[in-house]
């Protein structure tokens, strides 16, 4: 085991990565407000963004499931690797040399898996690049590549590489880099053989395919000998960094251009990515070896953000497979918010053939929005049945109308149920309209059984509205009560604006804290040194207050408290104020409360030195109450 990784380096890495660049990797940001950002959550399905990022503070908190943290805890949660590993990879971002507490540094062969299989792919990565560019075997590879319109440029845009013929040149050059057989096995690169270890992918054209992230997780190799009897390609096989569900080729390079334009174009394979995107396309991206699915809508939707103008456009071959692919697309059309559409080039090529028939601008012209996908179905449905009879008019309506119920807009939805009654013959346009409009009725209220309206990002959260928390004890938390309210309140300010509430917060009791669940993040704010300690060093303190806590309960609302925007779009030391003397009267009241009721059995026969004692208590707290309804503040 690797020894632990130096604090005062976690906190370089923490200070030195900006936790907004990190996620940006994943997801589209957007203004939120108050200078936070906000995205559709990478944790969970959801259709409007409850995901927000606070740069200043290097926080995370998704309003929707409840996850959060600071910029590691993003890296570890969304690429599942461990703390370390996760600190791994930011540092090698930050060009930061750990330093660890036992051993010195961390030697490679001490690094986590993930890493080490990451580390394993670029390397063989490069190393095929190399070969294509200088290897003499690779002149096939070459002209493979030329016959299709990419030139050396364009091989190195992408990473293209050759893999030599040999049983096992790149296993030995990767055992010569530290790996060990073990290691080369588990990352698909080699299998095993006869007398050992040998190369996965031989004689093939290389294409590196990259996560989200940009870091290379596996690869797609193309066959260029007519004496290799394996399949035209050939993918990495399943491992625990390639999952071919959850990867799209092109997207590290695609990503922000699907953000910005809010469009992307999904194309069949490698060489039509790297034909679109040489032609302009840059949204282009394909599946890897597998039918485009929900893991891959999930990936897309968080770039998108479902606005109302994104598009998504689906280039399928004009033959048989290709219209086959497009209608498994539709099954999946609804998880969009985006809408989709078709686009099939002149004569059924694909864009790499249309790029070298017809040029750059075939290209993007074909990748221009041209048929909703919802309609391009509809046409595939009504070509199987003879509308000449009624028989088979009526089988098309029943096979048909279900797909336009699924439209989103209604008013489309309209417009094509009367186009529908004119592609099937049907007189009565009324009929199939209705037809449309009943099913997709049914379809609504199929899909709204336990759901309700979506939470608002930064609004008060549902959970604390209908029951407690999980893990929390202690009775349901509902932000319309007032005092759980202000409660809420003073502890935001306490952890996003320090420097307003000291060093009067640090005086308040856990008990003037009347919830739970704000009493153990008041109580762990105390344990890290105080809302004080946040006037010296802001980000820092809530690394610390997150490290106090007892459980992921109570440092997942420290989390949450320190990225909801505070109520009030002013935030200064009057306000500030108000907070903090709502939370001391409150308390100042529940007191006095106590000790009327003290008093009445001290009255009627107590022990009369007790008896004054309380009544001396009574008067301090009327007059202490006094003082902070007139003077504010100041009587803190």
């Amino acid at each position: 085991m690797a020894g632990r990784i130096n604090d005062e380096d976690v906190k370089a890495v923490r200070d030195a990565v900006p936790i907004d660049a990190v996620v940006s990797e994943y997801l589209q940001l957007r203004n939120a407000g108050g200078g936070n950002l906000k995205g559709l959550c990478p944790f969970h399905d959801e259709k409007s963004p409850s995901f927000q990022v606070s740069p200043s503070k290097g926080l995370f908190h998704c309003f929707g499931c409840q996850e959060g943290g600071d910029t590691i805890t993003f890296v570890m949660k969304v690429d599942h690797l461990s703390f370390s590993e996760a600190v791994e990879r930011l540092a090698a971002q930050a060009g930061i040399t750990l330093r660890y507490e036992e051993g010195g540094y961390n030697p490679a062969h001490q690094r986590g898996e993930r890493i080490r299989l990451v580390e394993a792919h670029k390397i063989a990565a490069q190393w095929y690049a190399e070969q294509l560019a200088t290897g003499p075997e690779a002149e096939t590879g070459r002209i493979f590549l030329a016959e299709r319109g990419f030139d050396q440029a364009a091989a190195v845009h992408f990473g293209v590489g050759y893999s030599p013929q040999g049983w096992d040149h790149l296993t030995r050059y990767l055992r010569g880099k530290g790996f060990s057989d073990k290691e080369l096995i588990v990352s698909g690169l080699s299998q095993e053989g006869r007398r050992g270890p040998i190369d996965r992918f031989r004689g093939r054209l290389m294409w590196p395919i990259r996560d989200i992230g940009g870091e290379v997780v596996g690869f797609g190799a193309r066959k260029l000998y007519e004496a290799d009897n394996g399949p035209k390609y050939l993918n990495t096989p399943e491992t625990a960094i390639y999952k071919k569900s959850q990867v799209l080729y092109g997207i590290d390079l695609a990503k922000q251009h699907i953000a910005k334009s809010s469009r992307a174009v999904v194309v069949e394979g490698y060489t039509d990515v790297m034909a679109c995107h040489l032609a302009g396309v840059t949204t282009a991206i394909a599946t890897c070896g597998t039918a485009f699915g929900g893991e891959h809508i999930r990936i897309l939707r968080r770039l998108l953000m479902d606005n109302g103008s994104a598009r998504v456009i689906f280039t399928f071959d004009g033959d048989a497979a290709g219209q086959k692919a497009a209608l498994r697309a539709f099954e999946d059309d609804q998880k969009f918010a985006a809408e989709t559409y078709i686009a099939i080039a002149p004569d059924g090529m694909d864009p790499c053939e249309l790029r070298l028939a017809k040029g750059d601008e075939a290209v993007a012209d074909l990748a221009e929005p041209r048929t909703p996908l919802f309609e391009f179905a509809l046409r595939q449905i009504v070509a199987r049945y003879d509308l000449d009879t009624p028989a088979g008019r009526a089988a098309a309506l029943d096979e048909a109308a279900p797909i336009v119920a699924r439209i989103k807009n209604s008013g489309a939805q309209h417009e094509v149920a009367v186009e529908l009654a004119g592609m099937l013959g049907i007189l009565d346009t009324q009929f199939v309209v209705k037809r449309v409009a009943q099913l997709a009725r049914w379809a609504r209220e199929r899909g709204g059984k336990g759901g309700g309206p979506q939470q608002q990002p930064g609004a008060p959260q549902p959970q604390w509205e209908t029951g407690p928390r999980p893990t929390a004890s202690g009775p349901a938390l509902t932000l319309r009560n007032p005092v759980y309210a202000a409660e809420r309140e003073l502890l935001k300010l306490g952890l996003q604006r320090p420097e307003l509430v000291s060093p009067a917060f640090d005086a308040y009791g856990v008990d003037e804290f009347t919830a739970p669940p704000y009493a153990a993040v008041r109580q762990t704010i105390a344990e890290a040194g105080g809302a004080e300690y946040g006037v010296q060093d802001a980000q820092e303190y809530l690394v610390r207050v997150r490290e106090a806590a007892p459980d992921d309960t109570v440092r997942a609302m420290v989390t949450e408290l320190a990225v909801e925007p505070i109520l009030r779009r002013t935030v200064d030391e009057t306000y500030a104020g108000t907070v903090l003397v709502q939370i001391r009267r409150r308390a100042v009241e529940r007191r006095i409360h106590d000790i009327q009721s003290q008093l009445t059995r001290l009255s009627t026969g107590g022990d009369p030195a007790q008896l004054a004692a309380v009544q001396n208590e009574m008067w301090v707290l009327q007059q202490y109450d006094q003082a902070l309804r007139v003077r504010g503040a100041e009587a803190l």
